[in-house]
């Protein structure tokens, strides 16, 4: 059992965070931001070529931050693998010593850098953990036997924002049953609407709530243009724009951060804190939150 399944299992408040492998193989900033968050986190999301812009594959550096003393959950996609390649992908991740894994759907290629890929989107998110259910049961989609079993903690994405709160509710419930065995959420900026999420869905696994600092007023405001799922409350986008107007809207954006970290402690398993770029920000965002200390 990894140490991120035995500290969700225990009860205890779990920290994510996620980094971005790059496109290439020079991993030193990569690794260097690991490190330094290791004291602060439980685990690292390790993303799956986000945005459909092809990087290096997230198992291999998986593999290298274990070798660092760091935790990490592989995210994959069935964008650009078919069931053959998903579970095959899976079983060697396993054999690296990742446990850890985050499922979701992927973006379309079109909309990334190589935009005359071909998708494949072979399976959904819900088949791909129950595909990861059944490697973790000894036998692989077909039924055949496996030569060893791996060990998987297997979770998948939620997005408590959606303009169809049913349909996300019901999708959501489809995870749970092909075996999902904690959510990682979209970013929440109200805790009352994870709440009501997480009742409606009637939801008895561990919830992270997904948690992104915003860095000016421009941004907030972007998000709710642009992100499917993401509501930055008026009163926050007053708030960074009087913050934007006194010229100390980094302050500001980590001020509001705090609070949200320190509202979730009581709603939720946990938190993941999707910091784009500002990764340097955690640690002080976990202390002064009281999620975490020095």
């Amino acid at each position: 059992m990894s140490r991120f399944q035995e500290k969700l299992q225990s009860g205890a408040f779990a920290v994510t965070t996620e980094l971005t492998p790059p496109k290439g193989i020079e991993l030193t900033e990569l690794t260097g931001r690991a490190e330094q968050l290791r004291p602060w986190v439980d685990a690292i999301n390790l993303t799956d070529s986000p945005r459909a812009r092809m990087a290096i594959e997230p198992k291999s550096v998986g593999r290298l931050l274990l070798e660092r003393g760091v935790e990490p959950i592989v995210q994959m996609t069935p964008r650009d693998r078919n069931r053959i390649a998903l579970q095959a992908d899976l079983l060697g991740a396993c054999l690296l010593g990742i446990e850890n894994f985050s499922f979701m759907g992927g973006d379309q290629p079109k909309n990334g850098d190589h935009p005359e890929a071909k998708g494949v989107f072979d399976l959904t998110t819900a088949e791909l953990l129950a595909a990861a259910r059944g490697l973790g049961a000894g036998h692989d989609m077909t039924g055949n036997a496996l030569k060893g079993t791996p060990r998987l903690f297997i979770g998948a994405t939620a997005n408590p924002g959606a303009t169809d709160l049913q349909a996300e509710i019901e999708n959501t419930a489809r995870k749970v049953a092909a075996g999902a065995q904690f959510l990682q959420t979209q970013a929440i900026y109200a805790p009352e609407a994870l709440e009501r999420f997480v009742s409606a869905a009637r939801l008895e696994l561990p919830v992270l709530a997904g948690v992104i600092p915003l860095k000016s007023a421009k941004m907030a405001g972007w998000l709710n243009a642009n992100v499917p799922g993401i509501r930055v409350p008026e009163a926050l986008l007053a708030e960074m724009q009087q913050a934007a107007d006194a010229g100390r809207e980094e302050q500001a954006g980590i001020a509001i951060a705090v609070r949200t970290l320190r509202a979730l402690r009581g709603v939720c398993a946990g938190v993941h804190i999707m910091a784009l770029g500002w990764e340097a920000h955690i640690p002080q965002m976990l202390s002064e939150s009281g999620l975490r200390s020095a």
